[in-house]
């Protein structure tokens, strides 16, 4: 294993999620839904955390997994999460109350997030995770970026999609619009951005101008 495989190896496997998460982890893997890696969720409470995050949006529910880990950092936090299978919003609803969340910190939408996201206030999260449908990733930053407000943060896990961005034989239409969306965040001046190679990389966005 080369020396940067290592690295990150090692980097996820320090990662100690707490029973809550690794059971809704499971139960992610047991359904063929991909979660975020540890990697990735430690960064994304971190964030929430040192945002003082009360504010939140995620595009993509999944079982919970990234929910509990955006509580994890953020416990006081109000959480509004789309997803168009309403399955996996139930077991999520389920994972969050075991995890003593209350109910009403979690806000669970069903529905097609393009549709839902027109709807939301603009400029009124502290904090979107954009974890859904890759095939429409920059119409998500898009509206991930006007719900954000100034200073907040936008994060796109698999930004780096199971390390086929990087690689230039990679030619599809996934690949092609994370490498556009990398491409477009790095020239614009109204964000600040950076890239971290947790999970399959997970791309922050912070809003700087209006």
């Amino acid at each position: 294993m080369a020396e940067k495989d290592l690295s990150w190896k090692f980097a996820e496997d320090l990662v100690v999620e707490n029973p809550h998460i690794a059971a809704a982890r499971q139960h992610s893997l047991e359904n063929g839904v991909d979660p975020i890696s540890p990697g990735v969720g430690a960064q994304i409470a971190v964030l929430a955390a040192a945002t003082n995050a009360q504010t939140v949006i995620e595009i993509g529910t999944g079982v919970g997994v990234s929910g509990l880990w955006v509580f994890a950092g953020a416990p006081g936090a109000t959480l509004t999460s789309i997803d168009i299978e309403l399955d996996y919003q139930q077991s999520a609803k389920r994972a969050f109350a075991e995890a003593g969340i209350p109910a009403n910190r979690a806000r669970l939408i069903a529905g097609r997030a393009l549709d839902v996201l027109p709807r939301m206030n603009e400029s009124s999260y502290d904090l979107v995770l954009v974890d859904a449908d890759p095939h429409s990733v920059i119409e998500y930053v898009e509206h991930g970026l006007r719900l954000v407000r100034v200073g907040g943060t936008v994060l796109v896990p698999h930004a780096l999609w199971r390390g086929r961005v990087a690689d230039p034989a990679q030619r599809d239409d996934t690949v092609s619009d994370f490498r556009t969306l990398l491409k477009e965040i790095a020239a614009s001046p109204a964000v600040l951005g950076a890239l971290s190679l947790a999970g399959d990389g997970l791309l922050q966005l912070t809003r700087v101008a209006g």
